[in-house]
């Protein structure tokens, strides 16, 4: 009976020992729970040099590498938003809607180039005009909601593609059914009176956890630490903060006063 217990013990051993040194452990930071829809505050590690994307997203734990199904270039984002949009884009799926990430993280260095790039386009404008022109569109450096890899840019980048065909059967579908999976349009129509950036119906962003990342911004950050680029001087005459970083959907808003 002994021999049997030992060799029973062994048995048990040899089987389970080896998918537990398999298994990767998941970092505190990254605990959620989908159903309730909350992240805790004090595991997510938040600084102000990662709010203001002065980091290396793919060297960050935090982050994951896209898989390439999804995405028609190197793209990372947040491990609990890749978790949560791959749960959406399986659904869709099932309805015959499929996804493709364009644009995921950006760091601080690859917004200044964007921001660089259309800065030199419009030389023709004065300092003032000339910002505003970008930022119907596109974001200064250490503003982006893409800095902190809870936003996604999917299928295209028009507008127009959304309003007709596939592109409006994929946008129904996510008016339906994004929320349920935690992602929001953060830049609906202006009409009633939301500021900043223009309709983007293809920035969904994944808010249980931006919500939380915004709400440090707006604890910490202030016009003078968005600086190193050209126009940054213009930051406070044009608020960025105000009304850029913080002119988002109504929606999103309410989501922010649901679960804080």
């Amino acid at each position: 009976m002994k021999l049997l217990s030992l060799l029973l013990v062994f048995l048990m051993l040899s089987v389970s020992f080896p998918n537990k040194t398999k298994k990767a452990a998941i970092p505190p930071y990254l605990s959620f729970d989908m159903v309730k829809g909350t992240i805790s505050k004090d595991t997510l590690n938040i600084t102000k040099d990662f709010v203001l994307g002065k980091f290396d997203y793919k060297t960050d734990a935090r982050f994951i590498k896209v898989d390439d199904k999804y995405a028609g270039k190197e793209i990372y984002l947040n491990t609990l938003t890749y978790r949560a949009f791959l749960k959406m884009a399986a659904a869709a799926k099932k309805d015959n809607i499929d996804f493709k990430i364009i644009s995921g993280t950006r760091n601080f260095f690859e917004q200044k180039a964007i921001w660089q790039r259309k800065w030199n386009r419009y030389n023709d404008l004065e300092p003032i005009k000339r910002a505003k022109k970008i930022l119907e569109y596109s974001a200064m450096p250490s503003t982006s909601r893409h800095h902190w890899g809870t936003d996604i840019d999917l299928n295209s980048l028009n507008n127009s593609y959304f309003n007709s065909g596939k592109g409006l059967k994929a946008y129904q579908w996510l008016r339906t059914h994004a929320n349920s999976f935690g992602f929001y349009q953060v830049y609906t129509n202006k009409n009633n009176g939301r500021t900043g950036y223009n309709e983007e119906k293809w920035h969904w962003s994944f808010v249980p956890l931006a919500s939380k990342y915004l709400e440090f911004y707006n604890s910490n950050i202030k016009t003078e630490d968005i600086s190193e680029f050209e126009g940054s001087q213009l930051t406070k005459d044009l608020h960025v903060i105000e009304d850029y970083v913080n002119g988002i959907s109504d929606e999103v808003k309410a989501y922010k006063q649901e679960k804080p």
